[in-house]
């Protein structure tokens, strides 16, 4: 086995290993890294191969000599198969051994959470630490165990099952699922500037994102009288989770709680759709000077789905 260099002519096998992966999601894909505006990134992506044949996948970039992963996505880190602890141990011995005799200064990468594994397995954390890796830096997300056989809205509280049945009776409140990403964004960016940020995503990236994996992205509208209200824009990562990247809120509207119903939409559809979780995302608070400081309002907020932690961990070394 060794590794090598990505390159365009690998690109047809490369987004087939990892939709077929353990570990995969649609951020390690290369149709979603063709988003970006060209120029934007130069990547140095990385290839496990054997006689071939793809073990594994590393996306990511060199910078200032330290291999970071992700870079202009959500998740990272080594994508492969259900794998065993011995070839895990050999997959980070061999990375290692790649950048040092590349002259590496180290690596930084960030993994899916363990929920978005479909045999949840953490060989390959192990490896990592064992073979010298520490913790960088962890993020607190909250994310929904989904089950067909329990009743969603039993599963929130009280005030919360009050409200979205409420909605449900509203004959003025719907919900679609559409793709009028021109009456999302602009809410959305009010939303964001509220909190001095703007959306990770341009106008433009979202409708790019949209025609280069349009079974991925899945927009949900709660409208009151044909105004929409809210929404949430959800990525369906892989086959095992619905990420919720983007919720809007129209403020003078917020009595109706149009966040509330559309959270029980994706749950609904998730759910029915086979789905193993709805991640919500992560609940930093950004205003802090430490990045892992927890926003305990938005978490307890998340609870009230009947949401649990997960952590989004990052690994480094250094040489």
């Amino acid at each position: 086995m060794e590794i090598i260099k990505y390159t365009d002519q690998w690109k047809v096998k490369w987004d087939k290993f990892v939709l077929e992966s353990n570990n995969g999601t649609m951020f390690h894909m290369q149709r979603f890294f063709d988003y970006h505006i060209p120029g934007k990134f130069v990547f140095d992506h990385l290839m496990f191969v054997n006689k071939n044949q793809i073990v594994a996948v590393l996306p990511g970039k060199l910078i200032d000599g330290i291999f970071e992963s992700p870079i202009g996505a959500s998740y990272g880190s080594i994508v492969t198969n259900d794998i065993t602890f011995d070839e895990s141990l050999e997959l980070v011995a061999l990375l290692l051994q790649y950048g040092k005799e590349n002259g590496y200064k180290g690596f930084e990468l960030t993994p899916a959470p363990m929920i978005y594994e479909t045999y949840q397995n953490q060989n390959l954390d192990f490896a990592m630490l064992w073979l010298g890796f520490s913790y960088k830096l962890h993020y607190i997300s909250s994310a929904i165990k989904l089950d067909k056989e329990r009743d969603i809205i039993e599963r929130f509280t009280p005030t919360i099952r009050r409200n979205i049945r409420k909605t449900l009776k509203q004959p003025e409140i719907s919900l679609e699922i559409n793709e009028r990403y021109d009456e999302f964004y602009p809410i959305l960016v009010e939303n964001k500037a509220r909190h001095n940020v703007k959306p990770t995503h341009s106008y433009d990236d979202l409708l790019k994102l949209k025609e280069l994996m349009p079974d991925n992205l899945k927009l949900f509208m709660v409208y009151f009288n044909e105004k929409p209200i809210g929404g949430s824009l959800m990525f369906f990562t892989n086959k095992n989770v619905a990420l919720c990247f983007y919720n809007m809120l129209l403020y003078d509207y917020a009595e109706y709680k149009p966040i509330q119903r559309v959270m029980y939409e994706v749950v609904k559809y998730s759910t029915e759709q086979g789905y193993s979780y709805v991640d919500i995302g992560v609940s930093q608070d950004t205003k802090a000077k430490n990045p892992m400081t927890p926003s305990i309002g938005l978490i307890q907020f998340k609870e009230k789905f009947d949401a649990k932690t997960i952590m989004r961990n990052t690994f480094q070394i250094k040489f």
